[in-house]
């Protein structure tokens, strides 16, 4: 791989954002990648704006997605599209809840593996290391419905 890829996810405060580019952090450094990553956490306790950010690549320099730049905007609330749209690159992907099988979610705390699950269609990397770096980063009492509803989010469609 010779350049930078570029990943946004958004959402709101308590929806799992970081936690979703913990994990592809973490499978993408498995996977040998320089990874760098930033968050805005805004007013996320209260339910505000959160968005984090993923670059990976033989050599990243900078955690920051310029402006048009992004390859992938996963969107956990909708209503937060809009708010990240102008980091995306022309021809970039973006992936909302109405892109998933919500009728299929088994518990709403897990949309955020579900859209991981979604995002990983967008990579090139095995789902072993995406499963790997989930169960790293859950108790092992999460790990059978995350693996689940990241298995559905990747195999939809």
């Amino acid at each position: 791989m010779s350049g930078v890829r570029n990943i946004i996810v958004a959402g709101l405060g308590g929806q799992g954002v970081l936690k979703v580019t913990d994990i592809l952090a973490e499978a993408l450094f498995e996977a040998g990648f320089d990874v760098k990553k930033s968050e805005v956490h805004g007013m996320s306790q209260r339910g505000g704006s959160v968005s984090s950010e993923v670059r990976y690549g033989d050599e990243v320099a900078s955690p920051m997605v310029p402006a048009g730049e992004a390859d992938v905007l996963a969107v956990l609330e909708s209503g937060q599209l809009e708010v990240v749209r102008p980091l995306l690159r022309a021809g970039g992907a973006v992936i909302t809840p109405e892109d998933l099988p919500l009728d299929q979610l088994k518990n709403p705390k897990a949309l955020n593996t579900m859209m991981l699950g979604a995002l990983s269609r967008h990579i090139d990397l095995p789902e072993e290391i995406f499963i790997a770096a989930l169960k790293a980063n859950f108790p092992e009492k999460l790990h059978e419905v995350n693996v689940e509803m990241f298995r559905l989010g990747r195999n939809f469609r």
